[in-house]
């Protein structure tokens, strides 16, 4: 996976935009009225890595390159926005793209903020809905779309067959009102290309006051509420506020608020987590760089993220683990204590290798 993209979805008015501009350390509009976004606002951030700066300094500070996310900040969906109301077809077309879906849920009382309620109150059970409920239509007509078309595609070809029972299967999920998401045993891959809502991996971020990121009867409502996606807590208000301070001042304030790190890290690890990625690091005098890949890819799978062509001509991999090279000081003294491997095409990459590719590209 050369990018990771991630959408951020959720009614007007929960915090999204402040949580995007916290997140990407953006200046978009972050109005109390709803459309506020009208375009997707695209953020892309580094993956905070610090074992890059310190493989740096080994190479003779060479630059470092983080793996990076981008974050997609998708306008408020309201009901009805399958059918096109608040311009929503418009704003679906723009999660498709995206690896992932974070939806933000607004969790905190506040009379000020503006919701179809006069009373200001929330409710996150129904804020869930209404998004997931839109997201279900949204794929249910592109599945309707397809499916009278596949099913006389399959009469004529029996290997679509599966295909086709896979596409009646989804079907019938979203007919019954839930996502797929929420079928597991369904497996989407054959209709990658229709690039389903609900058939993205979901996490869940809820959006709390101050008072809310330590209560931990109120997590594990939520949590429950939403199981088993991953589902975090966020200030997206205190979020804003670590975005003027240097790193002492926010460590201490995360603190304060007996946070040990923030939002962007909490997300970003939870997306690495849904998503099933892992990274692996290349280093030299020329860059320090982190890729991101799937976990359980092998060596010539990791090489190709960085070329096509290393995949293609993939010969062998030299392998130091970042500790060792670390303790070591240099790749030549690692070598010489044996802590270097050269391995093949079946070698499955793990999260702490240290890679130099051999490869052929005449072949």
């Amino acid at each position: 996976m050369s990018s990771l993209s991630i959408a951020i979805v959720g009614l007007p008015n929960v915090g999204k935009s402040t949580l995007f501009n916290a997140l990407t350390d953006s200046q978009v509009l972050a109005a109390n009225y709803p459309f506020a976004t009208i375009e997707p606002n695209t953020g892309i951030v580094p993956v905070p890595d610090v074992r890059l700066q310190k493989l740096s300094e080994l190479y003779h500070n060479a630059p470092v390159k983080p793996a990076t996310v981008t974050f997609v900040d998708v306008a408020g969906l309201v009901k009805g926005a399958s059918e096109g109301e608040g311009l929503g077809n418009q704003f679906l077309s723009h999660i498709r793209a995206t690896n992932a879906i974070v939806q933000v849920v607004r969790a905190f009382d506040d009379p000020a903020v503006l919701t179809d309620e006069a009373t200001g109150k929330h409710d996150p059970a129904r804020d869930i809905d209404i998004i997931n409920t839109e997201l279900v239509l949204a794929d249910l007509q592109t599945v309707s779309k397809r499916l009278p078309k596949l099913e006389k595609e399959s009469r004529a070809n029996p290997k679509l067959k599966p295909e086709y029972e896979t596409l009646q299967a989804v079907h019938n999920l979203l007919d019954s009102g839930k996502p797929v998401w929420s079928d597991p045993s369904i497996d989407t891959s054959a209709l990658q290309d229709l690039f389903l809502l609900t058939a993205k991996p979901i996490i869940y971020v809820f959006n709390v006051d101050e008072s809310g990121l330590g209560d931990t009867a109120l997590h594990t409502e939520l949590s429950e509420m939403v199981a088993p996606a991953e589902s975090l807590f966020i200030c997206a208000k205190l979020e804003d506020e670590l975005r003027s301070l240097d790193d002492t001042d926010r460590t201490e304030l995360l603190e304060s608020y007996g946070q040990n790190e923030s939002g962007l890290n909490q997300l970003i690890h939870a997306a690495y987590t849904t998503l099933g990625l892992q990274s692996y690091l290349t280093a030299g005098d020329k860059e320090v760089r982190a890729w991101t890949i799937q976990q359980g890819s092998t060596a010539p799978q990791a090489a190709g993220v960085i070329h096509g062509d290393f995949e293609r001509g993939f010969i062998a991999a030299d392998i130091v683990k970042y500790d060792d090279l670390l303790a070591a000081g240099s790749l030549s003294t690692a070598r010489s204590a044996g802590k270097l491997a050269t391995v093949g095409k079946t070698y499955v990459m793990q999260p702490d290798d240290v890679v130099e590719f051999k490869f052929n590209v005449s072949k």
